[in-house]
């Protein structure tokens, strides 16, 4: 790293000095007796641990959010925010200009299950200024991929160490991660230009099948824009167009326009989402179509919000804050974090539950209030879901096969040398599973220490998940170590 950018990294994260000591130490809050892990039935271990919900709040910024249907079988509008007015399906229209920041992040699939169906099916994104003025779309950060042969699914250990982007296990992985990383990826442009009342393409892509059938592709799509003015958005489907001869046209800019003038939403649609107040055990969360309020959650984790500094849990307890909460899945905690709609069609989801795309900001100045050197440890988890956490989380003795995390977690934090560390890890998580620490720090009485953590909720990903710090008691400080060794 740069000398420079180095310096302000370390700023960013920490005060003056790598390690200063608290000025007035302070009593921890008080967490429940300490408890031994519990066996339950279904091979289920319940850890006593105090849940508490994530401080801070989505932003404002819109995001485009299409993913519904998932699985595309025909031509036609998937998400349109254009107005309604001289369209035939006026329905298929949600009439919300983007202006300043916002977000597009789609998910879709193709499938074939023979021959007949292995044409392409293109996915067009198109942006349109309704103005008399040209307007500019830049485009900050921006990745697409399919999943065959761009990001296949495959296996991964749970924790790899990559500092340069290159290990992911789907696209929902890999654009989260290049994202993360501040990236545009080489086929997008740097800006648009859009002359007054006319469409440009942000993107017109394929999401091929493969002749060998039955076979099926997906394509996920993040892409941070600012526009100079108001635009409308629209995410469309068409298998490709043929010519005289039988071969694949890529659509034109006219036939997208042409399909948002004449065209109706993509059917079949997935299952309605229930409507507000639906018993938790009826709920169908439904797909999400409609513009999301919010692309970044920003935390500065502390005991109290007059307080600057998080105490480190006594010896042997852990303290967890959820992640990416929804309803049936708050932790006991009563909070949920899915995004509110701004605009949405009437059988898709009335929240943004699973938060995909969304980058969480996690700032946590740790403190150790003891008389002793304390060793904390920070750990990604993904506990059981449930609405219940009074006496602690619910994790599986031996997690099952299935994923319910897959993506790229950066940490900032400042070493017990005194020295900056910035390091990017791909963490795979099964559903129930504890997880090992990623860092280990001893902080000696009176110390303090920021870590500061950032990822984009990968698609792909199942939540709810949380963030855990444990005061590790002398033993297991000695006999285990985190999942990342230090840099020389």
């Amino acid at each position: 790293m740069p000398v420079l950018a180095q310096a302000q990294a370390v700023q960013a994260i920490r005060p003056a000095g790598a390690v200063t000591e608290l000025e007035t130490p302070t009593v921890a809050p008080a967490l429940p007796p300490l408890a031994q892990p519990q066996a339950r039935a279904n091979g289920e271990v319940l850890i006593p641990q105090t849940v508490r919900p994530l401080p801070g709040s989505l932003d404002a910024v819109p995001v485009f959010n299409s993913n519904n249907p998932e699985i595309v079988k025909a031509d036609g509008i998937l998400l349109s925010t254009f107005p309604s007015q001289g369209k035939r399906f006026p329905g298929a229209h949600l009439n919300y200009p983007f202006n300043g920041r916002f977000d597009v992040f789609t998910h879709h699939i193709s499938k074939g299950k023979n021959a007949s169906e292995t044409r392409s099916l293109f996915q067009g994104v198109l942006l349109h200024n309704p103005t008399s003025q040209t307007i500019r779309v830049e485009v900050l950060q921006a990745s697409t991929y399919l999943t065959r042969p761009d990001a296949l699914f495959i296996p991964l250990e749970s924790y790899i160490e990559d500092p340069i982007g290159q290990v992911y296990s789907g696209p929902g992985s890999r654009i989260t991660s290049d994202v993360l990383r501040g990236r545009r990826q080489g086929l997008w442009p740097t800006a648009i230009v859009i002359p007054p009342r006319e469409s440009r393409m942000l993107m017109n892509l394929p999401i091929p099948v493969g002749k060998v059938t039955p076979s099926s592709n997906g394509r996920s799509t993040l892409a941070r824009l600012w526009s100079s003015g108001p635009v409308y958005a629209a995410n469309l489907a068409m298998f490709a167009p043929r010519d005289g001869a039988g071969r694949e046209q890529i659509p034109t800019v006219r036939d997208w326009e042409s399909m948002i003038v004449n065209d109706d939403l993509v059917r079949p649609r997935d299952h309605a989402a229930s409507p507000p107040g639906t018993p938790p055990s009826k709920i169908i969360f439904g797909r999400v179509s409609g513009v999301a309020k919010g692309s970044r959650w920003r935390a500065r984790i502390t005991d109290a919000p007059q307080v600057d500094y998080l105490t480190v849990p006594a010896e042997g307890r852990s303290l967890s804050y959820g992640i990416n909460m929804l309803p049936k899945g708050t932790l006991g905690t009563g909070q949920i974090q899915s995004a509110p709609m701004l605009a949405r069609y009437k059988d898709s989801a009335f929240l943004g539950h699973g938060n995909y795309g969304v980058e969480y900001n996690l700032l946590m100045p740790l403190g150790n209030s003891s008389r002793q050197t304390q060793t904390v440890a920070l750990s990604l988890q993904t506990p059981i879901k449930s609405d219940e956490g009074r006496d602690g989380l619910r994790f599986f003795a031996r997690p099952p096969d299935k994923i319910f995390f897959r993506g790229t977690v950066r940490l900032r934090y400042v070493n017990d040398k005194n020295d900056l560390q910035t390091r990017y890890v791909h963490v795979v998580q099964r559903r129930g599973e504890q997880g090992q620490p990623l860092i280990q720090l001893n902080l000696k009485p009176g110390e303090r220490r920021v870590v500061r953590v950032d990822f984009l909720y990968p698609p792909d990903a199942t939540p709810p998940h949380v963030l855990t710090l444990t005061t590790l008691d002398r033993a297991t400080a000695q006999r285990q170590k985190p999942v990342l060794s230090e840099l020389p």
